[in-house]
């Protein structure tokens, strides 16, 4: 078996996973800015970063260490350090500069939340000012760790005991604030603009490796490539692909003092914000500001950085040079991560999500038609991160299924079991070999299908295997919905009684007792043209669930 090896976007291509401490990993991942919820594209990057965290965590998984040789998992496991930041600081809708532009996201925020209370669609419990940022951020910050706990998502779930695993940036801009200061005394920035709209800018000449994660030139980005500068803010650059560090703005409805001698309030720009929550974080507070005051000879100061590829430019190229400027006695060989992880886009039904076109799905959306959490996770992290997810219904009804067949398998009756020709050592280690293959996941549940249909029932040893297994897929452990019943009908998974289906088994009730059996089959065709199957079961009641 092969050590664990990753496709690292800083270098495009497949590399081993060599952590500073092979028997802890520091792991930052790009979280959610709360200004609405989170929808299953943003999910997909980040279940793909909690299936690579459990991966690197496995008794199963190996890493390759300084000497270049294979390192296994400690006796009592690896540890991993897993941060992941929650934007709260109100940006604009324009993000060209890192959040200099536009309207302020809170602001937009608070209308929808305000119309929401007018037309009775926010829940009558909810309590909350659409003109006060902090309550939006906090309702959307809570909504989100409510959706990332249903789908297993590690970090979240310890969250609730340690909060410093999830960092507000809010709770960090004095950090920023020193930071900023840091890269204009070492001449990685400087200020523009006139008193009341100044601005703090990294200089990218003085990085002179910029572009390197997202193949940018500097030579492009002058005329605006990508369009990623605007022409409004030019004037006070040096050049267009400076980007902010900090805005002086009156306007802005969250502010702080400001950092570079600035005397008007403002905010801090997205990118700085991860550089500090990350390092803080991942390293203590201590560390921080002893790398900001002497800085290091290392290239990297963290293991693992992950966030979706749409992260990579400008926001991750900008988080290496501010990094490297802020903490690398030799800032031009800083990569700030030893390996950079980016998840690709997720369709849905093979057009990009959008909400006109009626394709856009948070996990509350799909919970509400009836889709239990472990069907929703499966169908987001089945596919290779490094591949355009395309999310369908009947993709996620396929998962469903794959989801009923492995609970039966665990809760198959132990005697009479019959073995198959694959041992559970042998399904954990052709796993393992795919899985480490950067993260084959595809490859990895293929192998677990075959085990389970060759065997069909589990003693004592495949149910080990399969609880190992799955702490790195993470769906058995998810909670499942309680069934719900009617006087008529269960509806199974998740499903809420439909009155339509209801009236449909209703009458086909009255057929079959009066023996009109050509009614009843029909019955059960409509209702399977609604998308729902049925199964008869004893005492004259129905089972029903999704096709």
């Amino acid at each position: 078996m092969s050590p664990l090896r990753l496709h690292n976007t800083l270098t495009r291509t497949l590399e081993p996973f060599r952590p500073r401490d092979p028997a802890h990993v520091t792991f930052y991942t790009c979280g959610p800015t709360v200004y609405d919820y989170a929808h299953i594209g943003n999910f997909r990057s980040f279940l793909a970063a909690d299936v690579l965290r459990r991966w690197i965590e496995s008794p199963l998984c190996e890493v390759t260490g300084e000497d270049g040789g294979a390192v296994a998992a400690p006796a009592g496991g690896r540890r991993v350090t897993h941060v992941m930041n929650i934007t709260d600081v109100g940006h604009m809708t324009d993000d060209a500069e890192g959040g200099e532009s536009g309207e302020d996201r809170m602001a937009v925020a608070g209308r929808r939340i305000a119309e929401a209370k007018k037309s009775g669609k926010l829940p009558a419990d909810v309590r909350i000012d659409p003109n006060d940022p902090y309550q939006i951020a906090e309702f959307y910050a809570e909504a989100f760790l409510e959706d990332a706990r249903k789908l297993g998502m590690k970090v979240a779930l310890e969250e609730r005991d340690n909060k410093a695993v999830m960092p507000r940036a809010t709770g960090n801009v004095p950090q920023m604030r020193d930071a900023i200061d840091a890269l204009m005394a070492r001449g990685h920035a400087y200020k523009g603009g006139q008193p009341g709209r100044e601005a703090i800018y990294f200089r990218v000449k003085s990085f002179a490796r910029y572009g390197a994660l997202s193949g940018n030139t500097l030579e492009a980005l002058q005329s605006g490539a990508g369009g990623r500068t605007s022409e409004g803010n030019q004037q006070e650059k040096e050049h267009p692909a400076d980007f902010l560090l900090w805005k002086e703005d009156a306007s802005h409805i969250m502010k702080w003092d400001s950092p570079g001698g600035i005397e008007g309030g403002g905010y801090p720009g997205w990118h700085i914000e991860c550089t500090v929550m990350s390092a803080r974080s991942l390293l203590g507070d201590e560390e921080f500001r002893r790398l900001l005051a002497s800085h290091t000879p290392s290239a990297a100061i963290i293991d693992l950085h992950s966030g979706g590829e749409d992260n990579i430019f400008p926001h991750h190229e900008c988080e290496i040079a501010q990094s490297s400027g802020a903490f690398c006695a030799d800032p031009g060989k800083g990569t700030f991560a030893r390996m950079w992880f980016h998840p690709r886009f997720l369709m849905v039904e093979g057009e990009k999500m959008s909400k006109s076109k009626g394709n856009f799905f948070t996990v509350r959306d799909l919970l509400a038609k009836g889709y239990e959490p472990a069907a929703i996770r499966l169908e987001l992290i089945k596919t290779h991160y490094r591949s355009n997810a395309n999310f369908t219904e009947q993709g996620l009804k396929d998962s469903q299924r794959m989801v009923e067949r492995w609970r039966r398998f665990v809760t198959t009756d132990l005697v009479g079991r019959a073995c198959g020709p694959t041992s559970p050592l042998a399904v954990e280690l052709a796993f393992a070999d795919a899985m480490n293959d950067d993260l084959n996941i595809a490859g990895a549940l293929g192998e677990l299908n075959k085990w389970i249909g060759e065997i069909g029932k589990a003693g004592a040893p495949e149910l080990a295997a399969m609880k190992r297994l799955d702490a790195v897929l993470g769906v058995l452990e998810l909670e499942k919905p309680a069934a719900a019943q009617t006087s008529i009908g269960v509806f199974l998974d998740g499903l809420a009684p439909d009155p339509a289906v209801i009236a449909k088994l209703e009458d086909r009730v009255v057929a079959k007792k009066g023996k009109d059996f050509a009614r009843s089959d029909a019955i059960r065709d409509e209702l399977a043209g609604m998308g729902y199957a049925i199964k008869d079961v004893a005492g004259g009641t129905v089972e029903v669930r999704r096709k």
